[in-house]
């Protein structure tokens, strides 16, 4: 009797999702026809071909540019590329202005922040999608939902150019062994039970993540690090490519390389943006710690340059906090805060300075790193991510730079680099300056050319 109750109820339930599969397969569809019937009007209007970099490849390819930036013109965000990063731009880009971006700030979810900023994204890709239907989209800027969005009801290529993993399997590792940091609350690594459930919702996310990103027909990502990581989440090597970001050395190499000159100071300098991945307290710590040895014997003054940007108030009040360390530690006098500094500032720091200083765990590349050994300071990075795996590795067997991991170890290497001769820094700096041309625009450029060129086939 149970088993002719169940095979009653079996049958009509199957066939009822039967139906409802259909019914949501005829609407996807639907959906799709109507947004190719629109890209059809959008061409003919001249509005939109397709997404991509112009090149002397693709002449005839109009650029389209998704962006949330709100009360600035498409010519107030080519000067701003200009004026901050010295990026100059010789063919026309049109830009499509989106309402949406406040749906991925992570200011709006305080608790399940990943799982938001990404459903965030697909309502954001929505809108972007109703705008302007490209023939080949390709995601830069790390929203992976979009990508079976675009290719499934919008009909487009999709490429994605990934600069850091959403999650990676360093993040799992950091909850599963309950460590404290700035993405994981002491709240949840002091409980158990919170601790198991962060570490199933990372499971299902990361499957998630997997799956949307094994959507994109050409994946390229900037760093070996990043390889590591997506290789193993979306499983997708076959069209996976390693294509560096491109990095403006040519205008860091032009500044004079010189012999050392007896000086009264010398200064550390910090390029990197006020976040808190960035990790701005261990620069300062370790400098204070070094700072404190230093001023035993007669050695000349130090000073620490913390240049970077700040996208907002709280990355603000992050400055505020640094400042307030700073204090604490009694070296108020000794450290300089630049912010959101014009790119001809930036190299004039570098120029004087005898340290580039990085300190951020598992960065994902590192063009701050880059900038630093082309522009000649001797460069002392954190000992993970891009900066170990690619950019500061010996060249032709000379060293190119220092790493370290540890507040003391940090200290102890920046005294080590201020002990070194003039002559002995000058060899390291000409090293990392040859080092750094496979970062070059042109080198971006060939081999950004030749991973996307399936799109166009």
């Amino acid at each position: 009797a149970c088993f002719r109750l169940l095979c009653s109820l079996l049958i009509p339930a199957l066939f009822l999702s039967g139906i409802l599969c259909v019914c949501l397969f005829v609407l996807l569809w639907g959906i799709r026809l109507w947004i190719q019937q629109r890209k059809k009007q959008l061409t003919s209007a001249g509005m939109c071909e397709i997404l991509f970099l112009y090149s002397s490849r693709y002449k005839n390819i109009t650029c389209v540019v998704y962006t949330g930036d709100r009360d600035v013109t498409g010519e107030d965000i080519v000067e701003g590329a200009f004026r901050r990063f010295n990026i100059k731009l010789f063919h026309p880009v049109k830009f499509v202005f989106l309402e949406k971006r406040y749906l991925v700030e992570a200011c709006l979810y305080p608790y399940f922040t990943l799982l938001g900023q990404s459903l965030g994204s697909v309502f954001l890709g929505w809108e972007a999608l109703l705008k302007c239907v490209p023939d080949v989209y390709i995601d830069s800027m790390g929203y992976a939902f979009t990508l079976p969005l675009f290719k499934y009801l919008g009909g487009c290529r999709v490429g994605c150019y990934v600069h850091y993993p959403t999650i990676s399997t360093d993040m799992l590792s950091v909850v599963r062994n309950q460590d404290t940091r700035f993405n994981n609350a002491a709240f949840i690594t002091n409980n158990p039970l919170f601790s198991k459930f962060k570490l199933v919702y990372y499971y299902l996310f990361a499957f998630m993540y997997g799956l949307v990103g094994s959507c994109s027909d050409v994946i390229m990502v900037n760093s070996s690090w990043t390889l590591n990581h997506i290789l193993s989440l979306w499983r997708a090597g076959a069209c996976t490519s390693v294509v560096y970001p491109p990095c403006d050395v040519q205008t860091f190499l032009d500044i004079p390389l010189e012999q050392e000159k007896s000086a009264a100071e010398y200064s550390i300098v910090s390029v990197s943006q006020f976040r808190p991945e960035k990790d701005h307290p261990l620069q300062i710590r370790a400098f204070a710690k070094m700072l404190k040895k230093k001023r035993l014997g007669q050695q000349p003054s130090l000073k620490l340059i913390l240049i970077g940007g700040c996208r907002n108030q709280q990355d603000e009040e992050r400055v505020d906090d640094l400042k307030r360390l700073c204090e604490e530690l009694g070296v108020s006098n000794d450290v300089t805060f630049r912010i959101n500094i014009p790119f001809e500032e930036l190299k004039k720091h570098l120029a004087e300075a005898t340290i580039g200083l990085h300190t951020m765990w598992n960065e994902h590349f590192g063009i701050g790193v880059v900038e630093c050994m082309a522009a000649g300071t001797v460069i002392l990075a954190h000992n993970s991510g891009g900066p170990k795996l690619d950019i500061v590795v010996p060249y032709e067997g000379h060293i190119t730079g220092f790493l370290a991991e540890s507040e003391d170890s940090y200290a102890e290497t920046m005294a080590h680099i201020l002990s070194l001769s003039p002559d002995q820094r000058l060899e390291i700096r000409e090293n990392a300056r040859q080092s750094v041309h496979r970062f070059s625009d042109q080198h971006f450029e060939e081999t950004f050319l030749l991973s996307v060129e399936p799109l166009f086939k």
